[in-house]
């Protein structure tokens, strides 16, 4: 696939948001001090590589070789949304204290009600898949 500076601003766009999620989530855990539960340490491991598999492939200027980003990236939404379910469901509440050495219903944080941990790597996610799949119909079509 023909790469141009369209393409190559859609790569810096998803590495950026992966970054950020990735350092959002190490500031709770190191500074912080917000022990990440089990269901976090998931949405990390589908997190994680995204900076490594989105910035190899800005560096190599080749979107073909982040379909793997794709992936986890989708599989890190129902991660993420089964999690803020365990946080904010009364029924899957219960659930979420027996997670493992902290409670996957723990709130460390919960800005306006709804904004926990959870609901921001779903976001960060679905950005992802988003602007991926933006990428990847634009690059079909023969606009990138």
């Amino acid at each position: 696939m023909k790469n141009t500076k369209t393409t190559e601003t859609w790569l810096m766009l998803i590495w950026v948001q992966s970054l950020v999620a990735t350092l959002g989530s190490l500031f709770f855990s190191e500074i912080m001090g917000y022990v990440p539960c089990e269901l976090c340490w998931i949405q990390r491991i589908f997190m994680y590589p995204l900076v490594i598999i989105y910035g190899t492939a800005l560096f190599k200027k080749d979107v073909s070789i982040a379909l793997p980003g794709l992936i986890l990236s989708g599989i890190g939404i129902f991660v993420s949304l089964y999690h803020y379910l365990v946080q904010k469901l009364p029924d899957l509440h219960v659930a979420g204290g027996s997670c493992g050495a902290v409670p996957c219903n723990t709130e460390y944080v919960n800005y306006f009600g709804f904004v926990t941990i959870p609901f921001l790597a779903g976001i960060a996610f679905i950005v992802i898949v988003v602007l991926h799949t933006v990428l990847l119909k634009k690059s079909r079509s023969g606009r990138n």
